[in-house]
C-alpha cells in the first residue's frame, strides 16, 4: 500500500520500490481497499530486497517492526527511518467478518496515506 500511495501522490518526484525480507503473495484485501480510493496495485508483485532493480537508495523506510529488526543496514549515505504501522494480516486473523477485515485494512491504508503525504519532510 505504501508503494501505491507513493506512486500516486509523488509520481513526478519520487521513484519508490517496495520489498520485504521474505516473499509473500499480494494481499487481496490490500488490493481491494486501495482500489476503493482509485489506486490499482493489482499489477504489483511482492519482491525481496535482492530482487530490486537498484540497491542504492536515498531513503529507506521500514514499516513494520519485524522488518525493522531483520532488515539489512543500508550504506551510510542512505537515510533510514522507521514508521511502525500495524500489520493488517496479523490483526485480521481475529476479525469475525469480511467487513471487519476490510475496516482494518482501510484504517492502515489511511494511516499510510497520511505518512506518505508528508514524506517530503524526511528527504
Amino acid at each position: 500500500m505504501a508503494e501505491g500511495w507513493t506512486r500516486h501522490l509523488w509520481k513526478d518526484t519520487l521513484d519508490p520500490y517496495s520489498a520485504g525480507i521474505e516473499k509473500h503473495t499480494l494481499n487481496p484485501y490490500a488490493v481491494k481497499v486501495m482500489a476503493e480510493v482509485g489506486i490499482d496495485i493489482s499489477s504489483y508483485y511482492p519482491k525481496t530486497i535482492n530482487e530490486l532493480p537498484i540497491h542504492n537508495f536515498d531513503l529507506v523506510i521500514t514499516v513494520c517492526d519485524n522488518v525493522r529488526k531483520q532488515c539489512p543496514h543500508p550504506p551510510n549515505h542512505t537515510k533510514l527511518i522507521h514508521v511502525g504501522f500495524d500489520d493488517p494480516p496479523q490483526l485480521a486473523q481475529f476479525a469475525k467478518t469480511e467487513e471487519e477485515i476490510l475496516n482494518i485494512y482501510r484504517r492502515i491504508r489511511d494511516e499510510i496515506k497520511r505518512f506518505i503525504e508528508i514524506i517530503d519532510t524526511y528527504l
